[in-house]
């Protein structure tokens, strides 16, 4: 890599950073409390003691999260210059914050967390079955992210600092306002802009906020269930995500000095990629069933390995196969984890 002082802090996530309460479960659980495989959603009331009945019946594991930064640690790591990435979200004063800043910290991310005096650190309930997980959030302190926070001119800086930015469609529930600065000033400043689907209840409730932003977006990412989601909603009568990536990327943009390019990954089904009207599609690496941990992370990591890439100005290909790289690695482990150093050239 050239002198790492010209990447450094060249990439900037923003979103909720959750400590991820993670476990294999059963059928009888995800009945007991509705929860579907492959989804996420925010925690309702219903789901509030499934917490506690997680660490009491099963072997729970507490690894750091948030997709945001699951995906801001993941690009770090594959680029293995300390603060090439930067962080902001919203953690408590606690022991879950601390553990937070000093896990990021580590991976060698410049993290920038507001910290809330009230709320405590937010959490996600990780339930595997068979490999296949499903998230529910308890955003707590990570709700509580102020545009205040941002502005700060020590804030602010790691976003003029920054060339690309990744935010999750989840911090649309959280702050608009922070996602409204962010994305105008990549828009003015010819920076590359970039969101995630993130979750088919974002694309449903959060229609209008997401709509609002899509022209910024430089790039969009999610996975075949939120692109069908976006579809329907959308009123566009169609399964085919082909077709829906090709759609997306070719929503109306705020400036015309990036196409838009749509990355929608199919978990071991080939990712596909859609730019200028045309539709690329690339292999993922087979993976045996008996090797698969859990998908927790697979997307994020997919998403981290892409933008390490990204940053460096390689081709949509390589980018596209540093996300397959991290991906696959993370779903041989528990959570968005991976080992001390990358062996992806």
């Amino acid at each position: 890599m050239a002198s790492s002082s010209n990447y450094d802090g060249i990439l900037l996530g923003m979103g909720n950073p959750l400590l991820d309460i993670s476990a294999v479960v059963d059928d009888e659980f995800l009945t007991k409390y509705d929860i579907k495989l492959n989804n996420a959603i925010l925690a309702e009331e219903k789901h509030l003691p499934m917490y506690d009945e997680m660490s009491s019946k099963f072997n729970v594991e507490y690894i750091a999260g948030g997709a945001t930064q699951n995906s801001i640690k993941v690009a770090q790591w594959m680029l293995q210059t300390p603060g090439v990435t930067s962080y902001m979200g919203s953690i408590g004063k606690d022991k879950y914050g601390e553990a937070m800043k000093k896990d990021a910290t580590a991976a060698g991310v410049n993290v920038h967390y507001y910290e809330d005096e009230s709320a405590p650190t937010g959490t996600c309930g990780v339930c595997v079955v068979g490999g296949e997980r499903s998230l529910i959030a308890n955003l707590s302190a990570a709700n509580c992210y102020k545009v205040d926070h941002l502005k700060q001119p020590e804030n602010w800086a790691l976003v003029e600092k920054a060339k690309f930015y990744y935010i999750a469609g989840f911090f649309l529930t959280v702050s608009p306002e922070s996602i409204q600065l962010v994305s105008e000033h990549a828009a003015a400043n010819n920076k590359v802009f970039t969101m995630n689907l993130s979750a088919p209840f974002i694309c449903e409730f959060f229609k209008d906020v997401q709509e609002k932003f899509l022209p910024y977006m430089d790039f969009v990412f999610g996975n075949e269930t939120e692109a069908r989601t976006f579809s329907k909603v959308h009123g566009w009568e169609t399964e085919d995500v082909e077709q829906i990536a090709i759609k997306i990327s070719q929503l109306p943009k705020a400036t015309g000095t990036y196409k838009r390019t749509t990355v929608i990954t199919q978990g071991a089904d080939p990712v596909v990629v859609a730019e200028d009207g045309k539709v690329k599609k690339y292999p993922v690496i087979p993976l045996p069933k008996e090797k698969l941990v859990d998908t927790n992370g697979a997307g994020d990591a997919f998403v981290g390995g892409f933008m390490s890439q990204l940053v460096k100005e390689k081709s949509i290909e390589e980018c596209v196969k540093a996300g397959c790289y991290a991906s696959n690695v993370v779903i041989q482990r528990s959570g968005c984890t991976y080992p001390e150093k990358p062996d992806f050239n």
